[in-house]
């Protein structure tokens, strides 16, 4: 598996593909417009940190500038329904710091302004990230712009009012919460009708 490349850089693509030459062979890598604009002018040396993602259609390379950002880039593409573009797009509108900050601090409106990610998606990634890249704030709590309450308040009519604000229908979340488990906590519980919804979806 390819984890670095350390080459000359050949081309810069307008759409933040790189060419880069290692050892008489020219990798195309994709990589954020910031990345892209920090490695310097064509024909200089270039060193990236790799990830590649092999599809039955496609074998990509997604280059990164440090070791912390290509392990934001895999932590993004392991939640549901995120792919390597749209992990791309996210880290190309955040940096990891300012990505976990948002998460942390459960700012849906701040994963909004990365093109194609809407409300749901933002508030769905926020609940999943908050445990793979850490909740700062420790607090246990679902995104308060969802109008729903503390974690360890529990029930139903939490995660309802959270649906809601989402803008599930009612069939919808009537649907969803009769699956759920009525002892599980708040923030599991939302966690849980998300994934179906989006599965539905």
């Amino acid at each position: 598996m390819i984890g670095s490349l350390r080459g000359c850089l050949l081309d810069r693509g307008t759409d933040d593909e790189l060419l880069v030459e290692v050892a008489g062979i020219g990798y195309r890598i994709q990589v954020t417009p910031a990345t892209a604009a920090g490695l310097g002018p064509v024909d200089g040396e270039v060193f990236l940190h790799i990830h590649r993602a092999v599809r039955e259609d496609s074998d990509t390379l997604y280059g990164f500038a440090s070791v912390d950002e290509r392990r934001v880039f895999e932590t993004l593409i392991s939640a549901h329904g995120v792919g390597p573009a749209l992990g791309l797009a996210i880290l190309g509108v955040h940096g990891p710091d300012v990505l976990r900050r948002a998460v942390a601090e459960e700012d849906v409106a701040a994963l909004c302004l990365v093109p194609g990610v809407g409300k749901k998606t933002a508030a769905r990634l926020v609940i999943e990230l908050q445990s793979k890249l850490g909740a700062l704030t420790g607090t246990g709590s679902v995104p308060s712009v969802l109008g729903s309450a503390p974690a360890d308040l529990g029930g139903r009519a939490d995660v309802r009012a959270a649906l809601e604000g989402l803008g599930y229908g009612a069939d919808e979340i009537a649907s969803v919460l009769a699956e759920l488990d009525p002892e599980g906590e708040t923030s599991a519980m939302l966690k849980e009708a998300l994934r179906r919804l989006a599965v539905v979806a």
